[in-house]
């Protein structure tokens, strides 16, 4: 046994106190009364000395679960503590206290992690029925002017709005956009995300705030590196074969004399040059187009007759392409836009869905139209194979296309007129359906 030291020197002591106490009574039997009474006195000195021996073994014992109890690693057993009776409580302590140590780390870890992320977050843990401050990350802090509190309570003293929109749905899980007010400052608004997570006896509730304005710089700041990557592919597209031909020609010029041949490729590397030059010149004046979109000239335009002069201009190609249409755009209700414009947008979308159709077999195109809260719907639909959902974040990128004689430019050039018309438009897909929704205010 491990403890067989502590044991025997307990047994050596309580044997050694019997033994005395049976000399005593024995003695006191013979009528030796003060022997008997000098070997009591050895009795209570072995008493006490054994009494403090095993409070000395059980108050080591004692302070040492404290410490693990009460997550105190500080102490330091001695060499003699690390042997003997104290080898196995001194191996589960130092076993915690490596466990302990990692646990602090990761923490520390988790901690920094959550600290260098540019998102504002939350962790809220569940005592009793209330809710106590985790971590607030730095980013929190220092976007909402919040000191690091360590209650829900005090941090409804700075942030009351966000910490009532989240009481309202009783710390349920949540994805929307709420308005804050930061001090003295106007309105900002903020994408709202909240989780809730379990342990095995711990609640957790996760708040994660994201700045909207923030999210659409970098959606914007992403959309101009994908359009230069593109106008860099177009323009040494053309450049470099532009580039390569005019060295050639310079080589043949510089030439003594010139031989039939070499005029044929001259006459050869002109035309080439042209052509590249042409298509640089219609890549030029699409970009410009879309930078350079006139105002919108509105006037009050009834839809029916919108689309039967966008309708007029395509009827021959959907019957040309076996296109079944469905016209349910009836109303004659007049809308506030640039006729000229949104005649465009039309087509151009009609012309998406005709591409859209050209493999199917059964071929449908339906438009209509619905009002709800305020705001006009125009609905653009075909049943054709839908958008990959590869490309679906490059729909709307200029010059992006999947045809080969597409410019790229429809569905970017349709999205900045409904915008400049205050409007948007969306689409939805699927393996039946596409519709692209205009949406006028």
């Amino acid at each position: 046994m491990k403890n067989w030291k502590f044991y025997n020197a307990l047994f050596v002591r309580v044997l050694f106190v019997m033994v005395l106490f049976l000399a005593t009574v024995l003695l006191f039997y013979k009528g030796f009364h003060y022997n008997a009474l000098l070997v009591s006195v050895f009795v209570l000195i072995f008493l006490v000395e054994m009494y403090f021996f095993v409070k000395n073994q059980l108050l080591f014992y004692d302070k040492t679960i404290n410490s693990i109890l009460h997550d105190d690693f500080s102490a330091h057993f001695t060499e003699e503590h690390k042997k003997d009776n104290f080898n196995s409580l001194y191996l589960l302590y130092d076993t915690l206290k490596v466990q302990r140590q990692e646990q602090t780390s990761k923490e520390l870890i988790y901690r920094s992690i959550l600290n260098s992320i540019d998102t504002a977050a939350l962790i809220l843990e569940k005592e009793n029925e209330d809710w106590s401050i985790f971590i607030m990350n730095d980013c929190f802090s220092s976007l909402f002017k919040v000191p690091k509190v360590s209650h829900w309570k005090y941090l409804k003293n700075y942030l009351p709005g966000l910490c009532n929109e989240i009481e309202n749905v009783g710390f349920g899980e949540l994805k929307t956009a709420i308005s804050i007010k930061i001090e003295d400052q106007d309105l900002q608004t903020f994408m709202l995300q909240t989780s809730l997570t379990q342990t095995y006896n711990k609640e957790y509730f996760i708040i994660l705030l994201d700045s909207i304005q923030r999210v659409i710089e970098k959606k914007e700041k992403e959309a101009w590196i994908n359009l230069m990557k593109i106008i860099s592919h177009e323009l040494m597209n053309s450049l470099t074969p532009i580039r390569a031909l005019s060295q050639n020609l310079l080589h043949i010029v510089n030439q003594d004399e010139l031989e039939n041949d070499d005029f044929e490729d001259i006459k050869s590397s002109i035309s080439t040059i042209i052509n590249r030059s042409d298509h640089l010149q219609v890549f030029v004046e699409n970009y410009r187009k879309l930078a350079m979109l006139p105002t919108p000239n509105k006037q009050m335009t009834p839809i029916n007759v919108l689309f039967e002069d966008c309708l007029r201009i395509m009827n021959p190609i959907l019957k040309a392409e076996n296109i079944e249409l469905i016209n349910e755009i009836k109303s004659s209700r007049s809308i506030l836009i640039d006729k000229n414009q949104m005649e465009q947008v039309v087509i151009n979308l009609i012309t998406n869905s005709i591409h859209a159709l050209k493999d199917k077999t059964e071929k449908k195109l339906i438009l209509s139209s619905y009002t709800e809260n305020n705001r006009f719907f125009i609905v653009i639909s075909d049943n054709g194979r839908g958008v990959d959902p590869e490309i679906q974040d490059k729909v709307f990128l200029p010059f992006f296309t999947t045809r080969k004689d597409g410019a790229g430019i429809g569905l970017t050039l349709s999205k900045n007129i409904i915008e400049a018309h205050g409007g948007y438009l969306s689409y939805q897909t699927d393996s039946e359906k596409t519709d692209f929704v205009i949406c006028l205010i």
